[in-house]
């Protein structure tokens, strides 16, 4: 596809609900499509809330040689995990905004170098969520001697406006020093301000020295919307949420329906029958 500024030159996928089905499967025909997008000389690139562990076995099938952002942009590495950039949240913030999402009655998780931390390792999502990312958390009693190089704070829990609510609270109370997006509806991810998606795509333009209208991005939750701003084609899946939905230039169908592939073929490449 060409934008007003040229080709597209660059996708850049969120993981979650878009690139992989609700089960975390990785199909053949995404697979086949982000090589069709080497086969048209365009970069294809992944940022998640994952950590940088919990997107390893995107490697091999992808063939990833691009940088690798996780925690929404608050660490980038390369495909051997050798750090290439790294936003952490201000120490003295730690414990106060773990305090805040407790408030609204969320377990909360904390993200440090290449380690999990939770308090609980049989509450909400947990097990879940060391399926998904192939690793588990290190179990502890509290967070206080873990505040240095924190990369991201996660609230959870499956009251829906709950998390947000917390989410609100947490970007009123800390203003510009945080970034506060649900990753899903049950998880509020809570990273340096400069960590979030559309700070990645960003990143990338400069590092592929590309105009960003020349970038494609393609999301199904809030934090999505961030990177679509910055890109000249920006693509919902058909998952998303209505809010999500207008705020991208295009909308594919779901990640349980090839929505990825659909995506690149249809609206990246054009070659999907019309």
């Amino acid at each position: 596809m060409t934008t007003s500024a040229g080709p597209i030159r660059l996708l850049l996928a969120d993981v979650d609900g878009t690139l992989v089905t609700g089960t975390k499967v990785l199909t053949d025909r995404a697979i086949a499509a982000v090589r069709m997008l080497a086969d048209a000389g365009i970069l294809f690139a992944v940022v998640s809330g994952r950590p940088p562990r919990g997107m390893s076995m995107l490697i091999e099938p992808l063939g990833l040689s691009t940088p690798i952002a996780a925690f929404n942009g608050g660490l980038i590495v390369d495909a051997t995990m050798h750090t290439l950039s790294h936003h952490v949240l201000p120490r003295d913030l730690v414990i106060p905004i773990a305090s805040l999402l407790r408030s609204f009655s969320l377990d909360v998780w904390l993200y440090r170098g290449a380690d999990w931390y939770v308090q609980d390792p049989k509450g909400t999502h947990v097990a879940k969520e060391a399926a998904t990312v192939e690793f588990g958390p290190t179990v502890v009693e509290d967070y206080s001697a873990l505040i240095d190089d924190v990369s991201k704070i996660v609230g959870v829990s499956d009251v829906a406006t709950a998390v947000a609510a917390a989410g609100e609270a947490v970007r009123e109370h800390f203003g510009d020093h945080v970034s506060a997006a649900a990753s899903q509806p049950y998880y509020m991810d809570v990273t340096h301000p400069e960590a979030n998606k559309g700070s990645v795509a960003r990143w990338l333009a400069k590092r592929y020295d590309l105009p960003t209208s020349q970038i494609a991005t393609i999301g199904d939750q809030p934090n999505d919307v961030l990177m679509f701003t910055h890109c000249g084609l920006s693509i919902a899946m058909g998952n998303a949420s209505p809010e999500v939905q207008r705020a991208a230039r295009r909308i594919t169908t779901s990640n349980e329906a090839e929505g990825f592939a659909n995506a690149v073929e249809r609206f990246v490449l054009g070659t999907a029958s019309r």
